[in-house]
């Protein structure tokens, strides 16, 4: 592949200067939270949600919980931000356990919401097995499920991709078959898993390229806030973490401001990575917690959008 000179001089700058040294803040961002489950979690959802907000991003998510365990929560959340907020908010939206008549329903409520923007997602089972096993009147995969989609409701619609391939993936080429059937259905952009080093995300972008894919394909960004917990977030989607990542958070359990440092300067690390390779657009997966999230993003040069600024955009 051959790298434009802009990307090769900006790659320099990377290597040659302090790396977050003149940034201009000129990338997109946004971030995904999850629905409360009490009232406490509720107010750190909203802090943190007020705390980002400031920075413009394109929009905030909120997660469904497997069967629709969350629809209520998921869908009060999203109402709120998008009725108190200027943010643009997007649902997620899957097909477990649901008829279409029944996602038809909560698509509706969404648009009646001020919602435009859904997360199309095929969904993992509620099970023990994990099995997914569509709806007898139901949608059978995300690419139905975003063609479905646009038949009730002209929504801006993303989707998920797999840098690693999905576990339940033949192969990686009809992973990336299948993201083409979901982008071809008519979603407008893909949000990929999280994933630890900028490679990951670099040789999949060629290899979507190479299948002559051309939409937008959003990296997706966890900060590192519990080792063990995305150690074993990482053995079920498949995501590898590299030996120099376990070794940076060893002995970092019992101090928690350490470990918040260390997450941020890994993460943003390979944020400017990516950036230097071309990324403008990042999405955040915020675990409902402002700070990590918000100190990449000053690292990346974004800076808060005054009212007036907004207005003016």
């Amino acid at each position: 592949m051959i790298f434009p000179l802009a990307q090769m001089q900006e790659a320099s700058r990377a290597l040659a200067e302090p790396l977050f040294a003149g940034l201009p803040g000129d990338c997109e961002i946004s971030f995904e939270f999850f629905p409360p489950k009490t009232e406490k979690m509720e107010e750190q959802l909203w802090d943190s949600v007020i705390t980002l907000a400031p920075l413009a991003p394109r929009f905030v998510s909120v997660t469904y919980g497997a069967g629709g365990s969350t629809r209520e929560r998921t869908h009060s959340t999203v109402a709120r931000i998008a009725r108190e907020t200027s943010i643009p908010a997007a649902a997620h939206l899957t097909c477990v356990e649901a008829t279409k008549d029944e996602i038809a329903e909560v698509a509706h409520a969404y648009w009646e919401a001020g919602v435009r923007h859904i997360v199309a997602l095929r969904g993992d089972s509620p099970t023990a097995d994990g099995k997914f096993t569509p709806h007898p009147d139901g949608y059978a995969s995300a690419a139905e499920l975003v063609e479905g989609l646009q038949k009730i409701h002209p929504f801006e619609i993303s989707v998920s991709a797999y840098p690693e391939t999905h576990p339940e993936a033949a192969s990686a080429a009809t992973d990336i078959d299948f993201l083409k059937r979901k982008l071809d259905a008519g979603a407008s952009r893909a949000i990929t898993q999280f994933f630890f080093e900028p490679e990951t995300f670099f040789r999949f972008r060629d290899a979507v390229a190479a299948a002559g894919i051309n939409a937008e394909i959003v990296p997706g960004i966890m900060p590192v806030s519990n080792f063990a917990a995305i150690t074993r977030m990482s053995n079920m989607t498949g995501t590898a973490i590299p030996a120099w990542m376990a070794h940076l958070f060893e002995g970092l359990d019992d101090h928690p401001p350490a470990r918040q440092l260390v997450a941020a300067t890994v993460a943003a690390e390979m944020c400017r990575r990516l950036y230097a390779g071309g990324v403008r657009d990042f999405h955040f997966y915020t675990l409902n917690r402002a700070e990590l999230s918000y100190a990449i993003c000053h690292l990346l040069g974004k800076r808060p959008v005054s009212s007036a600024q907004e207005k003016a955009a």
